[in-house]
This record gives structure tokens, C-alpha cells and sequence, in this order.
């Protein structure tokens, strides 16, 4: 039996490459509503079905933060499952609104990589990660350096 492998190393990855990360997630009202009292974001628009039906959508919308976390945590087992740091990011769009109900999935390209300067068991990779809906809908992206273990040292 083969055990499962969590992350990529440093070499793994092809600047060009995308990833189809194979987890995803359906988004519950419950998710919505302890993602929202857990953060302390109470508006209206993702708590109160009669406030959200009298505005833009006509219905409960899912905390951004939320399907940005989601999609973060989509690209563990692939991106950051050998990172030894996220180093930052930067860019996040919300692209589409996101309901209950909706599943997310993620794909994620490899912008660019590089050896670390200071030591040399590390590399940085630049990648791009667009989150989507059941129906194929762009809903988030983002952009992130990742500073990822080198095969040979681990």
C-alpha cells in the first residue's frame, strides 16, 4: 500500500503548470453562519434572508473571506503541503458572487519559481489560484509566493 503524499517539492513544479486540485466543498448555511459569528461579520446580507431578499441578489450571499479561506484550504494537499512559509498575498478578486448551496472548486497556476538566496534546501514558486462554482463560474482569485522544501532535503 502506497502512503498518501501531502505537497509538492520545490522541483515538482513547472512554471506553466496548472493544478486541478481535486478537493472541493459544498457551502452550507451552517458554514456561512459560524464562518460569520466566528469573525465577528454580522452584515446583514449573509445573515438575514428578508434584508438579503430586498437587495442586489434577492438572497443570503456567503462571506467572501469565507470561499477565499475555502480556496486556501483546496490547495494544501497540493501548493503549500511541503511549504515551510506562505510569504504573502496579494491580488484577491472577488469575481462572482457566491450563495449557499454552491460548491467551490480550484485550480491553480504556476506563474513563476525561484531558489531562495539565503539557503539553498528552498525554493519560492508564484502561483495563481481561480476559484469556481459548479456551474465552471470564476468566483475568486488570488495570487501568493509560497517558499517550499526542496526535494533532496527532506
Amino acid at each position: 500500500m502506497k502512503t498518501s503524499v501531502l505537497g509538492l517539492y520545490y522541483e515538482d513544479f513547472d512554471i506553466g503548470g496548472e493544478i486541478h486540485h481535486s478537493l472541493s466543498k459544498t457551502i452550507f448555511e451552517s458554514d456561512n453562519n459560524f464562518f460569520s459569528l466566528l469573525t465577528m461579520n454580522h452584515h446583514p446580507v449573509h445573515t438575514n434572508v428578508d434584508y438579503a431578499s430586498h437587495n442586489q441578489h434577492g438572497k443570503i450571499l456567503v462571506v467572501g473571506t469565507l470561499v477565499f479561506s475555502l480556496a486556501v484550504g483546496i490547495t494544501v494537499p497540493d501548493v503549500s503541503g511541503k511549504a515551510i512559509a506562505n510569504l504573502d498575498y496579494e491580488s484577491i478578486k472577488h469575481l462572482a458572487p457566491v450563495f449557499l448551496g454552491d460548491t467551490i472548486y480550484v485550480r491553480t497556476k504556476v506563474l513563476d519559481k525561484r531558489e531562495s538566496k539565503s539557503k539553498n534546501d528552498r525554493g519560492i514558486i508564484y502561483v495563481e489560484s481561480i476559484a469556481y462554482n459548479q456551474n465552471g463560474q470564476d468566483v475568486l482569485s488570488f495570487r501568493r509566493h509560497v517558499l517550499v522544501k526542496k526535494r533532496s532535503n527532506d
